[in-house]
């Protein structure tokens, strides 16, 4: 069995954003030579999230106007842990949308379901955070 690691690094400019990371591990999948197996991407950070879904853009805004019913960003003063912080919410984002997620790898390609699609969520952004890649396989 062979493994293959890469990090992604986003620092987005704005607090929150959904980004298509498909192409970038699609070309950690073709560094890898890796053909059958699993490869595994996850958020290196606690106020980010890493999730699947269609790339469309009334899905995201939906995505963010729910995420932020739920846990809105203001009143920073309504959160215990936002003392000397403001991103109590985007703790609470990452928790509903996930950390990480599996893909299976067959015939050296992603096997994703029609629409599906790689996306990094940013919760508290403006600052580098890292996405690791993992892909363990033959």
């Amino acid at each position: 069995m062979k493994s293959h690691r890469t990090e992604l690094t986003f620092q987005v400019p704005t607090r929150r954003a959904f980004i298509n990371i498909t192409p970038q591990c699609r070309d950690a999948l073709a560094e890898s030579g890796i053909r059958e197996g699993l490869m595994l991407v996850n958020a290196m950070h606690i106020t980010a999230s890493v999730l699947i879904n269609d790339d469309e853009s009334g899905l995201h805004h939906d995505y963010e106007q729910w995420l932020e019913r739920l846990a809105p960003h203001e009143p920073v003063s309504g959160y215990r842990h936002n003392v000397g912080e403001d991103n109590a919410d985007a703790h609470m984002k990452r928790q509903v949308m996930g950390r990480e997620v599996v893909v299976a790898i067959t015939e050296g390609k992603l096997d994703f379901g029609t629409w599906e699609q790689i996306f990094y969520g940013e919760f508290d952004g403006r600052r580098p955070k890292r996405v690791l890649v993992k892909i363990i396989g033959e």
